[in-house]
């Protein structure tokens, strides 16, 4: 029973929407791919995103933030124009903040009826701050070493930001330290915790962090990517504990009502249930030889099935917008059924 059961969880993963179809999944790239299981399913929209006359939206690493009043997508890259932004439909929408050029995360909130992004920007031209912006690309606060004195584990490799609902504003050294850093809404520096390691309280890459209020008072999710495991602080940098284990290299996390889509760097997204377990499988790839890989080209990626998936968004009806590592860039729109 527990054998049946988890073949229907992993099979219907590579699913075509037209079964009677020879063409393998994914290598037709008119038609849509299905993907995921029960509730859980889903279907990759072709040519969503594409730029007019075949431009590459340019090298992505980093993550997909939805504005909540207007449904519109934010997708950061690594290229000069910044941060692409998409109506639903998959129409692109003049770019916005250049200056912004390498978020390697981002987070979206409303504030004072205005929707604002934060940054976290590993490279680029200003790289290793945190940004406010607004949806026209202003900036709105920064906080940088400059601003935030001398912090424990020092500020180099940042890759993730979210912030509370009083503002205060948290970010990790993933790529450095593995510390994590509270601010208050100000940008003042209030305290840090964690540190390197895979003992309680410490991670091996503190990648990537998202709010989460399923458990009564809000607290961090973070991925502890290089430990494949997601673990839980409270607001105040005390450790609450592991809330999922054995997935492949977390990346960034989006959540949902009860349940947490994971960005999966070796080639998949996984959907959790409030309790850690994953409850559904989406474009898992079956060529070890691409997991994870930056330079693979557009001509040799299949549509619903991914990479390496380091940013990705719920919107409000349940669609995720999924973007994989990729030297010429990828997102993909897996709306949901």
């Amino acid at each position: 029973m527990k054998l049946t059961a988890a073949l229907l969880l992993i099979l219907p993963t590579l699913a075509l929407a037209h079964p009677d179809h020879d063409t393998p999944p994914g290598k037709d790239i008119d038609a849509p791919v299905r993907t995921g299981n029960g509730e859980w399913s889903f279907e990759a929209v072709p040519h969503w995103g594409e730029l007019p006359d075949g431009k590459n939206i340019g090298p992505t690493h980093g993550g997909v933030v939805i504005d909540p009043k207007t449904g519109n997508i934010y997708v950061s890259t690594d290229a000069p124009h910044g941060i692409l932004v998409y109506q639903p439909d998959g129409k692109a929408l003049p770019a916005i903040a250049p200056e912004c050029q390498g978020f390697h995360a981002m987070a979206i909130r409303e504030e004072n009826g205005t929707t604002v992004i934060y940054g976290a920007q590993l490279s680029g031209p200003k790289p290793l701050r945190i940004c406010k912006i607004d949806t026209t690309g202003k900036i709105l606060l920064e906080i940088s070493q400059a601003t935030a004195g001398e912090v424990q584990g020092g500020w180099n490799g940042l890759t993730a930001v979210t912030v509370a609902p009083d503002g205060s504003i948290f970010c990790s050294m993933g790529y450095g330290s593995q510390h994590l850093h509270k601010f208050d809404a100000t940008g003042k520096h209030l305290k840090t915790f964690g540190g390197k390691g895979q003992g309680d309280g410490l991670t091996t890459c503190s990648h990537g962090m998202a709010l989460d209020t399923r458990f009564g008072e809000p607290r961090l999710l973070v991925c502890d990517r290089e430990s494949r495991r997601l673990v839980h602080f409270d607001l105040e940098g005390n450790w609450i504990g592991v809330h999922a284990t054995n997935l492949r290299r977390p990346c960034t996390i989006s959540i949902l009502g009860d349940v947490c889509a994971v960005a999966e760097l070796e080639a998949r997204v996984t959907i959790l249930d409030k309790n850690g377990a994953p409850i559904a499988f989406l474009g898992d790839n079956p060529d070890k030889a691409q997991w994870a890989k930056f330079p693979i080209p557009k001509d040799q990626m299949k549509l619903g099935i991914f990479t390496a998936p380091h940013g990705l968004s719920f919107d409000k009806d349940g669609n995720l917008y999924v973007q994989d590592w990729n030297q010429s860039g990828r997102v993909t729109k897996l709306r949901k059924l």
